[in-house]
């Protein structure tokens, strides 16, 4: 297999290795399933309808996989991999917390071009998580590692303007990524609607709002309601 390219009027090809061909190959499979996925759901599409998207034979798509249970956990890990990737480069380039927001919306209008089929697959994925019990486990993993990302940043947005979380980090990034969630699926539903659009706007609302909250010394949000807890601690 070659892989050609071209520089000014000159043609170069460069002879493939075994493995960067089949390296190849699975990174195209894996896209022509994630394309498919979105459209006609993990269950609707067959080993067949992959390998003709992706312009290979069934011995190609054997090659790489032991059957479309194998390639959906591949498509999971990879994604999952490259979301962190993406997120992890926008926080080291960020000089500070209202940087990293900045980045962040650019990074959400980036995935708007694509997001109804992004947030297909995505629930597709889920779905078929869902229906499996063994599979479970690996959705979780996902979520916890994405959750992890947003607790670092929300630890450095805190630790920058030099206050302590009113509440544990981890619940706070718990509902940032939950926001998130829900207001990708209002987007989804109501495509014109700007409220729902703008989720960075909502996140920052929340991060300016949790500071404020600290900054004032208010009760530990653990405290259950009633008399004598709305009143400031010495």
């Amino acid at each position: 297999m070659y892989l050609s390219s071209r520089k000014g009027s000159i043609i170069i090809s460069k002879r493939l290795t075994r493995q960067e061909s089949r390296e190849i190959t699975r990174k195209e499979l894996l896209q022509a399933a994630a394309e498919l996925f979105a459209e006609c759901g993990v269950n609707g599409t067959s080993v067949e309808q992959i390998v003709e998207r992706a312009g290979y034979t069934r011995g190609a798509f054997y090659g790489n996989f032991d059957g479309k249970h194998e390639l959906v956990l591949a498509l999971l890990e990879q994604r999952t991999e490259h979301e962190l990737k993406e997120v992890q480069t926008l926080s080291r380039r960020a000089g500070s917390f209202e940087e990293m927001i900045e980045h962040l919306r650019g990074w959400h209008r980036e995935r708007d071009k694509n997001f109804v089929s992004w947030l297909a697959l995505r629930t597709e994925l889920w779905l078929y998580g869902l229906r499996d019990p063994k599979m479970l486990p690996l959705l979780a993993d996902r979520e916890r590692r994405s959750r992890e990302a947003m607790t670092q940043a929300l630890a450095q947005g805190f630790a920058a303007r030099s206050v302590t979380p009113p509440a544990p980090v981890e619940q706070l990034a718990l509902i940032v990524h939950a926001l998130d969630d829900g207001l990708s699926i209002q987007r989804a539903l109501a495509p014109d609607d700007d409220t729902a659009r703008n989720v960075m706007d909502a996140v920052d609302l929340l991060i300016r709002s949790w500071t404020a909250l600290a900054r004032t010394g208010a009760n530990d949000p653990t405290d259950p309601p009633g008399p004598g807890n709305d009143t400031p601690r010495p």
